[in-house]
């Protein structure tokens, strides 16, 4: 059970793919849509053109005085010849390569092109060729081409009397008629492998999205190698409890006032001019504030028992923050209460 791969891949586990090139792309659908621009382009050029290429040919003929100039005949032929293809090769390789960064963005992986010896190995090669992936490729490749072939006798069966019949045509009724039912039968033929390349598509990124799912073992351990195990962590975060509460301590003996409730919390208030409000150094509860009051006994800090004062302060304010505005007036009271009596006590000394 623990090897079903049921988990959904991590960001991770899909980036290392990418790096192996393991990515849901089918060139056929990039073919197809390319396929069939071109064919658009061409019979968008012929409705537009056409008319500019006969009187072109016709021009060029006229200006063959005697005898036939058969390398400047060529050389038109090339140049209209050229200007035609030339955009359709252009918006097929513009539309394949939009097609491809469609499917899977820019792939950089060189993982893939590495050396394998496996690659040049002809047992493993002839699995290859007898396999079910095989099988399923060669499927996919018949199928479309059934259907183009259906759809192509189709075609022609309908236009048989007109094809039986077109020795009585003249040329340029025949050229049309049979441009016409070229680019219907292309066209129609793109249009069925376009279909089926969707759906080539969508098989394939369903095989990888199967290929890339996890088992609950690969993801407990991918998550152990990014974040690290979990009893280092642990211990490593016990061990900066214990630095941050050492450090509290100490800060205790720099403390103007221990505030307690007062048996279950402490709460100690730093607090000099220079500040613009008393500062909360340490707090705690419990066997934490025991040791805060032992603490402010052992360096003389003043201690003062005002439970919803230290309720509201351990409740409200963090270590190392200032007391809110709010309690101002409790903490100044407070303070004023411990000058007081520090003054008393530094006049008592002195007389």
């Amino acid at each position: 059970m623990s090897d079903q791969r049921t988990e959904q891949p991590t960001p991770r586990r899909r980036e290392k793919a990418r790096e192996q090139g393991q990515v849901a792309r089918s060139r056929e659908l990039s073919s197809a849509l390319a396929i069939l621009a071109a064919i658009l382009v061409l019979g968008w050029r012929a409705s537009t053109d056409l008319a500019g290429w006969r009187s072109g040919f016709r021009a060029s003929l006229d200006l063959c005085s005697g005898e036939l100039q058969l390398f400047g005949f060529l050389q038109w032929i090339s140049i209209w010849t050229l200007s035609w293809i030339a955009p359709a090769l252009l918006t097929a390789w513009s539309v394949a390569m939009a097609a491809s960064f469609a499917q899977g963005g820019i792939t950089w992986a060189p993982a893939a092109l590495a050396f394998r010896p496996d690659r040049f190995n002809p047992g493993e090669r002839l699995k290859q060729l007898v396999s079910i992936t095989a099988l399923s490729s060669m499927l996919r490749t018949l199928l479309p081409a059934t259907v183009v072939l259906y759809l192509t006798c189709g075609v022609v069966a309908r236009e048989w009397n007109t094809l039986a019949l077109s020795a009585f045509r003249g040329s340029r009724e025949l050229m049309s008629w049979a441009f016409s039912l070229f680019f219907e039968i292309t066209w129609k033929s793109g249009l069925v492998m376009l279909i089926w390349s969707l759906a080539d598509y969508l098989f394939v990124r369903f095989r990888v999205e199967g290929d890339l799912k996890m088992t609950k073992e690969e993801l407990r351990r991918e998550h152990k190698e990014n974040e690290g195990d979990p009893l280092v962590k642990n211990r490593i975060r016990r061990l900066q409890r214990q630095a941050r509460r050492r450090q509290m301590l100490k800060d205790v003996t720099k403390a103007a006032v221990v505030v307690t409730n007062p048996t279950h919390y402490a709460i100690a208030l730093a607090y000099t001019p220079t500040l613009p409000a008393p500062v909360l150094v340490a707090k705690g509860r419990d066997r934490l504030a025991l040791e805060i009051k032992n603490i402010a006994r052992w360096h003389d800090v003043p201690m003062v028992e005002n439970p919803p004062l230290a309720h509201a302060l351990y409740r409200a304010v963090s270590v190392g923050d200032s007391v809110p505005s709010r309690l101002y007036v409790a903490v100044a009271e407070v303070l004023a209460f411990v000058y007081r009596v520090q003054a008393a006590g530094r006049k008592g000394a002195r007389s």
